[in-house]
């Protein structure tokens, strides 16, 4: 089973990949549910991994509905990944009724040509997740990344079993959001999903001085941990040992 694991910054790339991960989903701004890192940071994840990079192609937080300067950023920020050797994006726009905007995500794709597109969470707030996934599969898409539309993928275990059986084999779905190395045997097992996504989040506390009175209290942050991802990828290859029995 591949882990890929999504990273907000370059110290937890490296964590990923001193772990064991297959593969990273590079973003920053989490709190905001993800958006395109800085060309700094890209840069130095290639320079610095072996495993592949793919790029969250977000401009903001907020919905999927994106305007044509937004659709302009998106495309340039592609086109910087398409020049510096990143592996993949992530990407995903929808109309303000939640169905799929065909023209913009033809376009993304379209710029990313050779590059490997994974279609994000956008997917979870579609309607008619079957269509989507049938017009998903003729545009050419790598993966679906998708906690089945439910708060987590333990939760959407039902329909994302239902959406594996339908991909066949066109396309991966990979679950995400909520997973950890004590559900991932349980989502496998319900799922025969072949990928699997986390953030393996851990709280990094400041090492700046503390002093007495200070108004601000945002200076600590979270990476991906090591131990986390080890524990992960461990149960994925205790399922691989199970099912090779």
């Amino acid at each position: 089973m591949i882990v890929e694991i999504c990273t907000p910054n370059i110290q937890s790339a490296l964590n990923a990949e001193a772990a064991g991960a297959h593969r990273i989903e590079l973003c920053e701004n989490l709190r905001d549910g993800g958006t395109t890192p800085s060309a700094g940071t890209i840069l130095a994840c290639k320079k610095h991994l072996k495993i592949p990079v793919y790029v969250l192609i977000r401009p903001r937080g907020g919905d999927f509905c994106y305007s044509d300067v937004e659709l302009d950023i998106m495309l340039q920020d592609i086109d910087f990944c398409k020049k510096n050797g990143v592996d993949g994006i992530v990407i995903g726009a929808l109309r303000t009724d939640r169905t799929l905007h065909l023209e913009q995500n033809k376009a993304m794709i379209a710029a990313a040509g050779s590059m490997g597109v994974t279609f994000h969470r956008a997917f979870d707030r579609a309607v008619e997740p079957f269509k989507v996934l049938e017009q998903l599969k003729k545009m050419g898409v790598e993966r679906i990344l998708t906690s089945g539309q439910a708060e987590n993928a333990v939760k959407g275990i039902f329909l994302l079993k239902k959406i594996i059986q339908q991909a066949e084999n066109q396309l991966i779905i990979m679950p995400g959001a909520g997973v950890s190395p004590d559900n991932i045997q349980q989502i496998a097992n319900e799922t025969d999903c072949q990928e699997i996504h986390l953030s393996a989040k851990a709280t990094i506390f400041s090492k700046m001085k503390k002093i007495e009175n200070d108004p601000f209290s945002d200076l600590d942050h979270w990476e991906s941990d090591i131990e986390t991802i080890k524990k992960a990828i461990n149960a994925t290859v205790l399922i691989s040992s199970i099912e090779n029995n």
